[in-house]
């Protein structure tokens, strides 16, 4: 297959792809497409903020509400965590009932003797795998 990439800051970006029938790594390329482009308002202060999958590392739950944590600071979402899960199903992972997790965010795990997981992000944020979610954390990961 070939692959060209032109970078223009002019022109919108888009995502052309020719083939012959559709196959696994052009459905990923879908999947990628439209994970880019799902938004979520965050609200910080008297702002209210446009939040690309991207830039979102983790949404948590903190005193009943939610909060997308991102590499520029943390914002307040008003959608309810499972319906965040439904709608960016693909690069995010629950961690533990109260964390969604960015799975290309992740920086690294950290393991202790009783078995517990721990997940750092980008940002610098730390939470942990729930013993309910460690099994299928470790099977995603290869760990």
């Amino acid at each position: 297959m070939k692959c060209t990439v032109h970078i223009d800051k002019e022109r919108a970006e888009e995502v052309i792809v020719y083939a012959h029938a559709p196959s696994p790594l052009t459905e990923e390329i879908r999947r990628l497409c439209d994970a880019e482009t799902r938004e979520v308002i965050g609200y910080r202060d008297e702002e209210a903020r446009p939040l690309t999958a991207r830039d979102v590392c983790c949404f948590v739950v903190e005193d009943n509400k939610i909060y997308a944590r991102t590499m520029q600071g943390t914002y307040r979402v008003k959608a309810r965590l499972y319906q965040l899960e439904e709608m960016l199903s693909d690069g995010f992972v629950k961690i533990n009932q109260s964390c969604l997790a960015n799975v290309s965010r992740i920086e690294k795990f950290g393991t202790s003797f009783t078995g517990t997981l721990t997940v750092t992000f980008h940002n610098g944020y730390c939470d942990y795998v729930s013993r309910r979610n460690v099994k299928y954390i470790k099977e995603r990961f290869g760990l």
